[in-house]
């Protein structure tokens, strides 16, 4: 009924071997989370932050609500934008979710014309 000293002695040294198999999934699981949820939300934030560090007047963006518009002043923490003809709003820089290309200036129907002609 009662375990001889030695058998309890035994039972001793074996214990700190199943603690690092116990422990492994717990830390396999914090890489797996590691890779596929913290390491990439901290890419795009990264590239989010980039975004909005380089917009200019004339960028064509998107708000977070869905509002698009052109950007005609960017001060520090507000960018005005063109969202209609003779309509501008304040919009904070964090509220931008993308910036679209810059629009291509338009080409002179004059010069096209000429070029036709000869």
């Amino acid at each position: 009924m009662f375990s001889t000293p030695a058998y309890a002695a035994a039972g001793a040294a074996g214990g700190s071997g199943s603690f690092l198999i116990q422990i492994l999934p717990l830390v396999l699981i914090f890489v797996i989370f590691w890779f596929l949820l913290i390491r990439p939300q901290q890419k795009r934030m990264k590239e989010h932050k980039e975004m909005i560090g380089n917009l200019r007047r004339g960028d064509v963006v998107v708000t977070s609500g869905g509002v698009i518009g052109k950007v005609t002043k960017v001060d520090d923490a507000e960018v005005t934008v063109e969202i209609a003809e003779n309509t501008r709003v304040k919009v904070v820089r964090g509220m931008i979710s993308e910036v679209r290309t810059k629009p291509e200036p338009a080409s002179k129907p004059a010069a096209a014309n000429e070029d036709e002609k000869s």
